[in-house]
């Protein structure tokens, strides 16, 4: 997921600039960040890596010797990429534009010269373990026109329990490549019917709901740990796409204000366990208003959001 600082500052500072006053960063956010930093160089996306690091020049850190290694990084960054590493000044939705564009052609001109590109791109995806390269390699097939590509993922997809976000992705693999029907998730608990034609393609796809969740997180971590926001925006989505089409999808599709309290409190925990350790249960049910009888489903949202965790989401 593309980090983006324009949208952290859209819904923690609105137009103004975040200052090292009120981004401190705890050392399981800073360990994130950093591994995300090296993920981000090793598949060349220099780009992001540099809006990382310009995000974290403002952040508030203990040790003064990470904003030496940024600033250093940042530089290098400029003088070895410049079109890549400086700040775009074209709209996003221009740029995502171009690099589909040229993404296709690539992709289009090595399944020309090789026809054992597809395969190889399905191995990837169905056969090896998930990483930076299973969702490049989709990236990929969604350009390539191969008949067999398509009833190779939907055989995949029914075939077993796989990563839930990796089957989303597939999903989306499967809609970009215009495919249509439905296809049948086995899970342990559960088992979805899915309209490919129906599959969100990006974040402003989903039901208003799924932001309104965010956006409630948002109206308490901006108060007492801005930070915060940014983990569960990513974490959020991540999941989202983990439980797409389940029953734990459906409420919080809701329209209930219950449900939103329910699944944003429940995020809130999850996230502020996984930076700082720090349960917080009571404080939290209390700033999203969980009462006792809203108990037994804030748990069982936040037992769904940590057992999707332990799966290997970001954290």
């Amino acid at each position: 997921m593309r980090i983006s600082e324009e949208r952290w500052e859209k819904f923690i500072n609105g137009n103004k600039q975040p200052s090292k006053d009120n981004l401190v960063l705890f050392p399981k956010t800073l360990d994130y960040y950093q591994v995300e930093l090296t993920r981000m160089l090793e598949t060349e996306r220099y780009a992001d890596a540099a809006e990382l690091l310009r995000f974290l020049l403002k952040c508030e850190v203990q040790d003064p010797r990470h904003y030496d290694e940024w600033g250093a990084l940042l530089n290098w960054l400029n003088e070895a990429f410049p079109a890549s590493s400086q700040p775009p000044e074209k709209p996003r939705e221009v740029q995502a534009e171009e690099e589909e564009g040229f993404a296709r052609r690539r992709a289009e001109m090595k399944f020309a010269e090789d026809k054992g590109y597809a395969e190889r791109l399905l191995q990837t995806v169905t056969e090896k373990p998930l990483s930076e390269h299973t969702f490049l390699a989709l990236e990929q097939l969604s350009f390539i026109q191969a008949p067999e590509i398509d009833e190779t993922l939907r055989k995949w997809l029914e075939s077993g329990s796989h990563h839930p976000v990796l089957e989303f992705r597939v999903l989306q693999t499967l809609r970009k490549r215009g495919g249509s029907g439905s296809v049948e998730l086995p899970r342990a608990e559960e088992h979805i019917g899915i309209d490919i034609e129906s599959v969100p393609l990006g974040q402003e796809d989903f039901p208003a709901a799924v932001q309104n969740v965010l956006d409630r997180v948002a109206q308490e971590a901006q108060v007492h740990n801005p930070a915060l926001f940014y983990f569960a925006q990513e974490f959020w989505y991540q999941f989202i796409m983990g439980v797409y089409g389940t029953s734990d999808y459906r409420s919080i599709l809701s329209e209930v204000d219950a449900s939103l309290d329910v699944w944003a409190a429940a995020l809130h925990k999850t996230v502020t366990e996984s930076l700082q350790g720090n349960r917080a249960d009571e404080e939290i049910r209390t700033a999203y208003g969980i009462t006792d009888s809203l108990r037994l489903r804030f748990e069982q949202a936040y037992r769904s959001m940590k057992q999707f965790a332990a799966r290997g989401a970001m954290f």
